[in-house]
């Protein structure tokens, strides 16, 4: 049996039950631990590794709370909610309104609770340790102990593109492990059993724009506040839509706002034009712009990386551009970095709200369909089919599994299903495809949507996988000494966000209304007009050719290959010339990522 090597995780906590079975987990801890915290009762309730302004603790009348992450939540204020709480079910009330992204964990009368954010930008993961239940926010860290396995099954679902469906994808990648549902929480009693307690569900997109603007600018502007107190200096993106409100917030307070713009090669991408544009309109910001010969291609230095520390596979991994960005933020002193990622479906939102549009308000999704058909250049037939499929979730989660080797479908094309088209890549074997049908018939049965209808699913689905991308980031930012924020990831601006209604959020003739709305007066109005989004995808082509013997390399003595789970040979046969027709660059990211992964775990697992 193995365990991970601790050392090498620079952040990680286990929540225990009030128990005296849990002691001896506690005592296996300690060693590598540097943090620990107590039970009302004196027992050990979290160990790990944390900085001591992440977390903030609170006891009163034999309650105990703690909150670990981004949040302005002073120890007085805990305390007087715990006085306040008689049982777990208390505090969804009072942290219902909570700014920030964080773990909530409370100990209660003997009962222990434990909550991430919806995002999945923060995780909760429980297995058993000699029959008691115990919880950690990283599954490497589970793994270590209960002296667990790889899970091929689920490691093959990592090799989904571009992300596995709910509920199948997100799951920890050893046997005997599982991850909290998003919206739910986890008990753990005093003998050490566990459940998944719904906390939440997604909102009922009602909310006209004239209500729900400036609810997002208010959600939006109380997350940017968390990031930024206390702060002399903040570092920000300063790129697209998403990331220049959050630079126009965080530039409204205290701290000197440095931006930084990277200049792709594209000659058609316009970020940098417009983020001078803003810089000029403000006049209060540092504007940094990095050249595009200083960030690398995708794929560069592939064969150098299993270094990295993640506990699942992460496509970030093969594309280090961002990285570059938070080198740089840290030598100007930069501690916190703000960033962009989750506005696109916060924001922009998913065209596949058409769906529950065509059937309550026929005449807007038509005349919508027909927009982003023009716009996209969309069979509107094959639209128009998919838009009137009307099967279940479990029955496209069933006709999934059965498509999974089927021929490839553009990721250009309309996506009015539950889910945007999904296969494994070629290489796979057929044992392994076998494997992921047999978890996805396991699951069916009692799959249910994320959110109301197509289009909310579609939005929370795709913010659970961008999330669990970044947070994987931030883990490689946090070893250069910065911390990646994310706000559109937080609870209050995901919710103020979706419940905008889709007709007046999500349409093809202006980009993201609700983020120009909600922005006015903060984003300058010349910048407000911009209907563009830059791309990229000349890098990805350009470091497909520089870096192919690294990538032919990986096909060799394939950690993937000795598992069972591709045939090296016709990964080779695809990494050794220019890609198929059939196949996209982005069928190659999970392989590769999946490929490094498992070679970095190598080095961070000694014998138990």
């Amino acid at each position: 049996m193995t365990y991970a090597r601790l050392d090498h995780v620079p952040s990680w906590f286990v929540v225990l039950p009030d128990c005296r079975a849990a002691e001896p987990v506690a005592a296996a801890l300690r060693s590598q631990a540097t943090c620990v915290t107590r039970h009302p009762s004196g027992r050990t309730w979290l160990v790990g590794r944390w900085a001591q302004e992440e977390i903030t603790v609170a006891e009163s009348r034999g309650t105990a709370i703690a909150v670990i992450g981004e949040h302005l939540l002073s120890a007085a204020f805990l305390t007087r909610v715990a006085g306040r709480v008689g049982t777990l079910a208390d505090l969804d009330e009072p942290s219902s309104s909570w700014a920030g992204n964080f773990h909530l964990i409370a100990s209660v009368a003997g009962q222990v609770r434990v909550q991430s954010p919806i995002s999945g930008f923060r995780r909760v993961l429980h297995a058993s340790v000699d029959g008691v239940t115990v919880a950690a926010n990283r599954a490497d860290v589970l793994a270590g102990l209960t002296g667990a396995a790889l899970d091929e099954a689920r490691l093959t679902v990592a090799l989904l593109e571009p992300c596995a469906p709910h509920p199948i994808g997100g799951q920890p990648m050893w046997r005997g492990l599982a991850a909290v549902p998003a919206g739910s929480y986890l008990t753990i009693d005093g003998a050490g059993r566990h459940r998944h307690v719904r906390w939440w569900t997604a909102p009922e997109p009602t909310v006209p724009m004239a209500e729900g603007a400036p609810a997002l600018r208010a959600a939006l502007s109380g997350a940017v506040e968390v990031r930024t107190r206390g702060h002399d200096l903040i570092s920000t993106d300063l790129g697209g839509f998403d990331t220049t409100s959050l630079c126009c917030l965080a530039a409204r307070g205290p701290a000197h706002v440095a931006a930084y713009t990277w200049a792709p090669p594209d000659p058609l991408a316009d970020d940098v034009f417009w983020a001078r544009r803003t810089v000029a309109a403000l006049d209060t910001i540092e504007h940094h712009v990095v050249p595009s010969e200083c960030a690398p291609f995708a794929f560069s230095g592939i064969g150098e990386q299993d270094d990295v520390a993640l506990d699942e596979p992460c496509a970030v991994t093969l594309d280090r551009r961002w990285l570059v960005i938070a080198d740089r933020a840290a030598a100007r002193g930069s501690t916190t970095h703000l960033t962009g990622f989750g506005g696109d479906q916060v924001l922009g939102g998913s065209p596949a709200h058409l769906h529950t549009m065509l059937r309550r308000q026929p005449r807007i999704a038509l005349r919508n369909l027909r927009g982003y058909a023009a716009l996209n250049r969309w069979p509107y037939r094959m639209a128009l089919r998919q838009l009137l499929n009307s099967e279940s979730y479990q029955a496209w989660l069933l006709r999934f599994g059965a498509e999974l080797t089927a021929g490839p479908l553009s990721s250009l094309g309309p996506s009015f299903y539950w889910a945007k088209p999904v296969r494994l890549p070629p290489w796979t074997t057929p044992d392994a495809v076998a494997a992921v049908r047999d978890l996805i018939r396991s699951a069916a049965p009692a799959a249910e949507p994320l959110g109301h209808g197509h289009g909310q699913h579609q939005e929370l689905a795709d913010l659970g996988g961008v999330a669990r991308m970044v947070r994987n980031l931030g883990e490689l930012a946090r070893q250069r000494g910065v911390r990646l924020a994310a706000p559109y990831f937080d609870d209050r601006v995901i919710e103020a966000g979706l419940a905008v209604r889709p007709q007046e959020r999500v349409t093809p003739w202006r980009f993201k209304p609700l983020a120009v709305e909600a922005m006015r007066g903060i984003v300058p109005d010349e910048t407000l007009t911009r209907q563009t989004k830059a791309i990229g995808a000349h890098e990805v082509e350009v470091g497909l050719r520089e870096n192919r013997a690294d990538m032919l390399a990986l096909c060799d003595n394939s950690r993937l290959g000795k598992l069972g789970l591709i045939d090296e040979d016709a990964l080779r046969e695809v990494c050794a010339r220019p890609l198929p027709t059939a196949v996209e660059f982005s069928a190659l990211y999970p392989t590769l990522a999946c490929e490094i992964w498992l070679r970095a775990l190598e080095r961070h697992t000694v014998p138990r």
